[in-house]
Order: structure tokens, then C-alpha cells, then sequence
């Protein structure tokens, strides 16, 4: 290690000179020596929690990163920072607190960091909204850091496939309309989820791993080995000992998430058919990044982006199926050879993409069945499409890789909130030719924007993803599949258009055009809007009530503004 790096260390400020005796005496008690508080003072945060599989492996995978930080010529010391796990809380009251951590992540990682004078940091993910929060900190901060993924759990088996999490949620809807028994629907919940990690499929959590490599904020190759993986150790060190790099190199995140960075990212993003949910978290990172990014630029890269990978719940297979194939670098280096992304963009490794792929070592196997060619691909456009109209005037979102249907036109159901929307369902009273309404669950009104996954997967469970649609102002988990459209803004809480649906409207998702329309008159809709209340807020303290008083529109990408 060079002493160049010791330019420009803001831990100096803190740690050296006499006056700091105090602050010294203090890393002396936990083992530091002379030597360690002269090196760059880097933060290993581990979002960690033994709350389910997702995150309960990161403070080992820290120790690793530790390790790599000393070899690079750095002091580590691990800091946590919180996880909710978004599957636990599918369907309750805890999907509420999903979005709301993403930016209570970014501010824990700022309060510690800040408050340590840390010189650099390696953030540590998993769950779905841990990986975005981190990117968050990193753009907002704008000090040397590199994002570890955790990496996903193997997928399970069961009846001769390859199942994961989404098998368990769809399997529940087959068990409600008499489709399966009780005891094949215990079988699929034993076998869905074998091993520690993330959701195995192409869901939130490996759909925001691989934007991190995108956005070339993590090594390349490193979001798609297993939780389980040796490769996952490696990386671990590896990530320590580049951040090292990046520090005496002086290139920090703002360096690298570029406009162009942001591109690829949603290039790469369609290519895949991830998670309506990274639309959102791109928005955010790009927000804290000082990068303006809109929904026009995802609907126009959408427009010129062909879908080639054939990854769960639109395609085929895991991410650990990807692995063995040449992970998230082989579809980036399809988009490459298309020109589709910019290969001169600067990444965590002190290089371009195109030179970390003219140097990645890929696995000489076949990969058709995976990752298609450009000129071959699933379909011909993005995995995700804005849609815009007058039920939704700033845009809403909809997973096209996880449906064949383009246009569908059909008679609203409404309804208050989304365990009525389930209830209805368990009922029986929801019939082809619907488009059930999901109101007042958005960033405010939910308030947090909960997923929909226990509704969308009982819909396409009973046998009617392709006889109904839904519309709501929440999301989605990326384990959702067929006609759902999402963060429709302006949402029911502020007085959007879905805030006056009524039962019987005509409802026209048009994808192919980019169109979710209410067929009523416009005169109809403002007399309507005119005579609307608000409804009482859900929550008038505690940090949803809070959250609630903050938050921007899904258009915005949900993030937390301060009161004027």
C-alpha cells in the first residue's frame, strides 16, 4: 500500500494529533495499536439478522471482508445495520415497515459512518431492500465503497422441478380454490427453500445484486454465486482488499453511478426480467446520486432493450443456474457486443466495464437455454414497461416478462386495501373479465407500499392469471407473475385518479402502447374527485406515521424528502 492513500483521510481529523488522545484511547480499548489507527479506517456494515435465511450468514461473510481489508493495508471494524425480511412479512401488517427500512438503512449507514469518521466502507446485503438502502448511503456519503451480495439460496425441489419461495405463495392460492390438498401444499413449503440466502428466483433481492454489478458499484461475477458457495468467501475477501484500491485510487461512488451507470443498470435490468421493485430503488440511488432519472428513461430503454434471460418467475431458472452459465457478466456481455451499454463506464474495480469483461474468465458451457443472444431474444422489448393514462397520469409499472397478455380490457372490482382484496378472492366473488382495484396502499396511504404477493400469487393459484387483471397503487414482489400493474401514481391517498374507481368502470391496460386508462368520461372522474375525502391516516405515531409525513411519490421513487 502506497502513502498516497494517507492523503486525504478524514479519520486523521479525528483519530490523530494530541487533542484526539481521547478519541485513541478508546479504539486502544477494543485492540487497536498505533499502527492500526494510522492506516485508512474502513466500515465493514453488515445488514445482518438471524430473522430468516436471508441475512443471517453476512457477519461471517464480514469477517472475510476484514480479512481483505488488513491484506489491502486498512483497519476494519464491522458495524450492523437492520434488516426486514420481506417474505416473514408478506401479507401482514410487518410488509408495511419493507420500504420503510430501505431508508432507514441509508440513514443508519450514514449516522454510523459519519459519526466514526470512517475513511471508506464495504456494505453487505441481502433481503430486498438491505442492497438498495446500502447503494443509497453510498451515493449519499460519496466515500471509497463497494456492495457485497450475500447471494441467494439454493433452489429446492420437489414433484422432479426446481421450485423456490413464489412455488410456496402461488400453492396457497391452489389450496384455497380446491386445486391441491393441505398435505401437497406442506410438501412445497418443505422443499421451496433449502439452504441459507435470498429468494432463489430472478425476485427483488438477485434483481438488485445484479444492478449493483451493473451500476459497476460490486466486482464483477459476484451477485450470482449461492449464499452456500465458496465463491462467496472468495468475493468476500476480494471486495476488502479492492476497496483498498479504490481509496489510494481516490475514485468514490458519485465517480462511478453515473447517468450512463444508471443506463446500464436498467438495461440490464429489462434484458433480465427483474423486479418491477428496482425502478423504485433506482430512482432513490439515482436521487441521492445527484443523477436525474425519470420514468421516461426506464420506458424508453424498456423500448430497445430485448428480454433474453429466462429467469424465474417469467422464465425458467434460478440464479444459481445463472452462476454456472457466467452470472450477471455473460448478459451484460451480450448487451455489449449489441451495443446496448456503455463499456467505457468506470466501476469499482478502478476499470471499465468493457475491460472487466474483455478479462472475466467465463465458463466454456451452454448458456443458450439461459441467456440468449440480442438478436435471439425471449421478446423483443425490456422485461418492464411504464405505462401511463388517465388512471395513472405519472406512470405505473408492469412486469412483462411475467405475462403473454399485452391488452386487456375489463370490468373494475375496488377495494380499500389489500386483505380485501384476499378476502374476496378466498370468497370466490373474483371472476374472469375482472380488474381488481387495490387502493390506499401506496408510499403514503399504506403507508410503506406493501407488496402484493399473497394476492397476486392466490389470483394466478386459482387458475385466473390469465382471465384477471390487477391494478394497484402498492407493489409487488418480484416472485409475482401474469397481468399486475403497480405504483400507480398519483396514489389514492393523495387524490389519484384510482382513488375514484368504481365497481363496473372499464379498465384498459394497453402495454404495447404504454396505456392504463379508466373509461369514464373526464367530466365523470373531476366531479368524482371533487366530492372525495381523504381517508383517516392508518397510523398518527411511530415510524410509519412518520414515514407517511415524509415520503414522495412511487413516481419519485418513494424516497423520504425533509418538510420544507
Amino acid at each position: 500500500m502506497s502513502g498516497r492513500i494517507k492523503i486525504n483521510l478524514r479519520s486523521s481529523e479525528r483519530y490523530h494529533g494530541v487533542l484526539n488522545a481521547p478519541h485513541r484511547a478508546f479504539l486502544r480499548s477494543i485492540g487497536f495499536t498505533d499502527e492500526d489507527i494510522g492506516k485508512p479506517l474502513v466500515a465493514v456494515v453488515a445488514a445482518w439478522s438471524e430473522a430468516g435465511p436471508c441475512n443471517i450468514h453476512t457477519l461471517q461473510l464480514a469477517s472475510y471482508v476484514k480479512e481483505g481489508v488488513k491484506m489491502g493495508g486498512g483497519s476494519p471494524l464491522a458495524v450492523p445495520t437492520l434488516v426486514v425480511n420481506d417474505n416473514i412479512g408478506m401479507g401482514t401488517e410487518g410488509m408495511r415497515y419493507s420500504l420503510v427500512s430501505r431508508d432507514l438503512i441509508a440513514d443508519t449507514i450514514e449516522a454510523q459512518v459519519n459519526a466514526h469518521a470512517f475513511d471508506g466502507f464495504v456494505g453487505i446485503g441481502g433481503c430486498d431492500k438491505t442492497t438498495p438502502g446500502i447503494l443509497m448511503a453510498m451515493a449519499r456519503l460519496n466515500i471509497p465503497a463497494i456492495y457485497l451480495y450475500g447471494g441467494s439460496a439454493e433452489p429446492g425441489f420437489y414433484g422432479g422441478k426446481e421450485i423456490t419461495i413464489e412455488d410456496v405463495h402461488e400453492a396457497i392460492g391452489a389450496y384455497i380454490a380446491g386445486k391441491i390438498t393441505e398435505d401437497e401444499l406442506y410438501a412445497i413449503e418443505l422443499n421451496a427453500h433449502p439452504t441459507v440466502g435470498t429468494c432463489a428466483g430472478m425476485f427483488t433481492a438477485n434483481t438488485m445484486a445484479s444492478i449493483a454489478e451493473a451500476l459497476g458499484m460490486a466486482l464483477p461475477g459476484s451477485a450470482s454465486p449461492t449464499a452456500t458457495s465458496s465463491r462467496r468467501v472468495a468475493y468476500a475477501r476480494e471486495t476488502g482488499f479492492a476497496l483498498l484500491n479504490l481509496m489510494e485510487l481516490g475514485i468514490k461512488p458519485r465517480d462511478i453511478m453515473t447517468y450512463e451507470a444508471f443506463e446500464n443498470a436498467i438495461t440490464v435490468l429489462m434484458a433480465m426480467g427483474g423486479s418491477t421493485n428496482a425502478i423504485l430503488h433506482l430512482l432513490a440511488i439515482a436521487y441521492e446520486a445527484g443523477v436525474k432519472l425519470t420514468l421516461d428513461d426506464f420506458d424508453r430503454i424498456s423500448r430497445r432493450t430485448p428480454y433474453i434471460a429466462s429467469l424465474k418467475p417469467g422464465g425458467d431458472y434460478a440464479m444459481a443456474d445463472l452462476d454456472r452459465v457466467g452470472g450477471v457478466p455473460l448478459v451484460m456481455l451480450k448487451l455489449l457486443r449489441a451495443g446496448l451499454i456503455h463499456g467505457d463506464a468506470l466501476t469499482v474495480t478502478g476499470k471499465t466495464v468493457e475491460e472487466n469483461l474483455r478479462n472475466y474468465k467465463f465458463p466454456n458451457v451452454p448458456h443458450e437455454h439461459i441467456v440468449r443472444d440480442a438478436t435471439n431474444p425471449i421478446k423483443p422489448w425490456g422485461g418492464i414497461r411504464i405505462l401511463k393514462g388517465t388512471l395513472a397520469p405519472e406512470g405505473a409499472v408492469i412486469k412483462v416478462a411475467a405475462t403473454s397478455i399485452m391488452r386487456f380490457e375489463g370490468r373494475a372490482r375496488p377495494f380499500n386495501g389489500e386483505e380485501e382484496a384476499f378476502q374476496a378472492i378466498r370468497r370466490g366473488e373474483i371472476k374472469p373479465g375482472d380488474v381488481v382495484v387495490i387502493r390506499y396502499e401506496g408510499p403514503k396511504g399504506g403507508p410503506g407500499m406493501p407488496e402484493m404477493l399473497r394476492v397476486t400469487a392466490a389470483i394466478v393459484g386459482a387458475g385466473l392469471g390469465q382471465d384477471v387483471a390487477l391494478v394497484t397503487d402498492g407493489r409487488f414482489s418480484g416472485a409475482t407473475r401474469g397481468l399486475m400493474v403497480g405504483h400507480v401514481a398519483p396514489e389514492a391517498a393523495v387524490g389519484g385518479p384510482i382513488a375514484v374507481v368504481e365497481d363496473g368502470d372499464r379498465i384498459l391496460i394497453d402495454v404495447e402502447n404504454g396505456r392504463l386508462d379508466l373509461l369514464v368520461p373526464d367530466e365523470e372522474v373531476k366531479r368524482r374527485l371533487r366530492n372525495w375525502q381523504p381517508p383517516k391516516p392508518r397510523y398518527t405515531s411511530g415510524l410509519l406515521a412518520k414515514y407517511a409525513s415524509l415520503v414522495s411519490s412511487a413516481s419519485m421513487g418513494a424516497v423520504t424528502l425533509p418538510r420544507p
